[in-house]
């Protein structure tokens, strides 16, 4: 039996043993990928942020703001924050708020706080909702702790902010 010699390139350098996609996972991702990735996740984003703000104002949520994450946090690159007056308000718009995120295409949300809270968490991947009441939410004042500036429910009111 003869022993084939491991191919050599150009300068007499063996070649990397293995099938082109074993090479291509040891190379890593290729520039071209990342930057495909990139264009394509706001526009993913922007829809899903979209469809959250149509459900909560579809079941009369109170002062919806969105709030851009992205660089500020690692937990998420968008939050959306939202009034309830009652429980079953802020229960209802929550379990709508996922039937609609379920038919955008998203898999995986998590939900705490839903079974009759001051506060509901949705978890949606890349954008997190907090549903509040409103004594909670100033409470809490997350606007405040992220730097809010977006009412999404109100197109008078961010103008007359202007």
């Amino acid at each position: 039996m003869r022993k084939r010699a491991a191919p050599k390139l150009a300068a007499g350098v063996p070649a990397t043993p293995g099938t082109p996609r074993k090479k291509a996972a040891a190379a890593g991702p290729s520039k071209t990928a990342e930057r495909v990735r990139e264009r394509a996740a706001p526009s993913r984003l922007d829809q899903l942020q979209s469809v959250i703000i149509a459900s909560l104002e579809d079941d009369k949520a109170e002062k919806v703001v969105a709030i851009d994450l992205a660089g500020r946090a690692s937990f998420a690159d968008r939050m959306v924050i939202a009034s309830g007056l009652a429980d079953r308000q802020i229960s209802a718009m929550a379990m709508h708020l996922e039937e609609k995120l379920e038919e955008a295409g998203l898999k995986r949300i998590q939900i705490e706080g839903a079974g009759g809270s001051d506060w509901v968490l949705i978890d949606a991947g890349d954008i997190v909702v907090h549903l509040f009441k409103p004594e909670a939410r100033e409470m809490y004042a997350l606007e405040r702790m992220w730097g809010a500036d977006d009412d999404h429910s109100d197109p008078a009111a961010a103008s007359d902010a202007e």
